[in-house]
């Protein structure tokens, strides 16, 4: 699988899952209206604000966020390379291995900024 087929397969679910997002908003719209809800019909806009009694806020800091994934995606790219020194059939295009090393280390910077915002909201 090259990267063409695998960006297409990425763009196709992105567009589907956008898509069915639109229409069940559409219809339960349609059906909290049909029942004459007409005040909560409001929920479902995007530029709404609901009020919830406790809301944790994880993204006070988007620059710590990208700058970890970065970070850990820089390190995953490295760890690559270093192992593709070692061992060269792992730079075949038939390997899926980098692009799990990738993802799990992107994963990893993720988590890292979930936990340092965990422990800085428990504060």
């Amino acid at each position: 699988m090259n990267i063409g087929e695998l960006l297409m397969a990425a763009v196709v679910f992105f567009s589907i899952i956008t898509f069915v997002k639109m229409m069940s908003s559409h219809f339960l719209k349609r059906k909290i209206i049909k029942t004459g809800h007409f005040d909560r019909a409001e929920i479902l806009d995007q530029n709404t604000e609901v009020e919830v009694k406790k809301q944790v806020k994880y993204d006070q800091f988007p620059a710590l966020k990208w700058g970890l994934v970065a970070f850990f995606g820089g390190l995953g790219f490295i760890a690559m390379e270093v192992i593709g020194m070692e061992y060269p059939i792992f730079k075949e295009y038939r390997s899926a291995m980098p692009y799990g090393i990738f993802f799990v280390s992107v994963s990893i910077g993720f988590l890292a900024y979930y936990f340092i915002m965990s422990r800085k909201i428990n504060e």
